[in-house]
């Protein structure tokens, strides 16, 4: 039997924590993810349009095994730098790769665009993502909102506003898989001729609100959904699992998770996406054999955990600026008009 974990967040995953610091003003911000001890990790990037950091290391045929953060940032190009401020947190902490007397802390991470909000980013005085990026690993635990938070700020989803995302499952021999999300795509998230959710028919105890079963559908859009925003959209996901996997097993759960995303957005993987997943391992349980059919499993879960993450994110996304909220725009479409998150 699979439920969702008591959080219903990554954070069920033993060894992980989540930090979120924003910048109102510029409507943006930064989401870390940080292994307690470290985690074996692997990547998959299936967007044409990627900003990432440190991936190249996590391919299966590179030496480190374990990594040390996540870091998730808005800001397009200038957010890449939320990753050296993590870096420098770590390596204050005492944390990192050890090679001699050095300690080196690896943090891969990936942007989002979100430079078309509305904010104020006269990039004369930009925001320090630095700043935020420290902030975020100080208040870095176990709970955390959904939404208008961290890295899902400044997000919108097609012609909605996006935002951070999460989603748990536990089954009844211990294995714990979870997703986080930062949903920005270009694609739509809601079935056309419907308020429904692309990710409805995965959503678990009300989390998106109880949506109703979509109706007979008008079709699917012919365009995508916001041209003027185009090359401004990715979706980046961090999947986790605490089973023990090496490399190599880590990135076929992030290739499997991808389905995740084409599930809960249509289209995904386009042109003008970044759509990067990264998978977690944080070696608290042995795997369980055989091997390839459990890897199989994680994936499996790993996916719906992530359409799940997707739908949560919409859902609990606010208004912002110009840009509309799914309650706010398709009231009519789920049963609890009060839920928030």
């Amino acid at each position: 039997m699979i439920q969702s974990g008591p959080r219903n967040l990554i954070t069920d995953v033993d060894g992980l924590s989540v930090g979120n610091a924003v910048d109102k003003r510029a409507r943006t911000g930064v989401t870390v993810v940080l292994p307690q001890d470290g985690a074996v990790a692997s990547v998959d990037v299936r967007g044409a349009a990627p900003g990432t950091r440190e991936t190249d290391l996590l391919d299966p045929t590179c030496m480190i095994e374990r990594i040390d953060g996540i870091c998730l940032s808005g800001g397009s190009v200038h957010g890449l730098g939320a990753g050296d401020a993590v870096v420098g947190w770590l390596h204050d902490q005492g944390r990192g790769f050890a090679l001699g007397s050095w300690r080196l802390p690896i943090v891969p991470g990936a942007i989002i665009f979100d430079l078309g909000i509305g904010g104020e980013t006269d990039w004369g005085r930009c925001p320090s993502y630095a700043d935020l990026a420290r902030a975020a690993c100080e208040g870095a635990g176990l709970d955390f909102p959904l939404g208008n938070i961290g890295a899902g700020l400044g997000a919108c989803a097609g012609r909605l506003k996006g935002g951070l995302g999460s989603a748990s499952a536990i089954t009844d021999d211990g294995l714990q898989v979870a997703a986080l999300v930062v949903a920005n795509p270009v694609g739509a998230v809601v079935m056309p001729g419907s308020g429904t959710l692309w990710s409805w028919a995965l959503e678990r105890n009300g989390e998106m609100g109880r949506q109703h079963p979509p109706g007979p559908l008008s079709g699917v859009e012919e365009e995508l959904p916001v041209e003027a925003r185009i090359g401004g959209n990715t979706t980046l996901a961090v999947v986790a699992t605490n089973a023990t996997l090496d490399k190599a097993q880590a990135k076929r759960v992030a290739m499997m998770a991808h389905d995740g995303m084409a599930r809960a957005i249509r289209p995904v993987h386009t042109p003008f996406d970044g759509d990067t997943v990264f998978a977690l391992s944080t070696t608290r349980i042995a795997l369980p054999q055989p091997a390839q059919r459990a890897v199989a499993r994680i994936g499996a879960i790993a996916a719906d955990c992530l359409t799940r993450a997707i739908g949560r994110a919409v859902y609990a996304a606010e208004p912002l600026g110009d840009v509309p909220s799914y309650r706010q725009s398709h009231a009519d479409a789920f049963a609890d008009k009060t839920r928030t998150g």
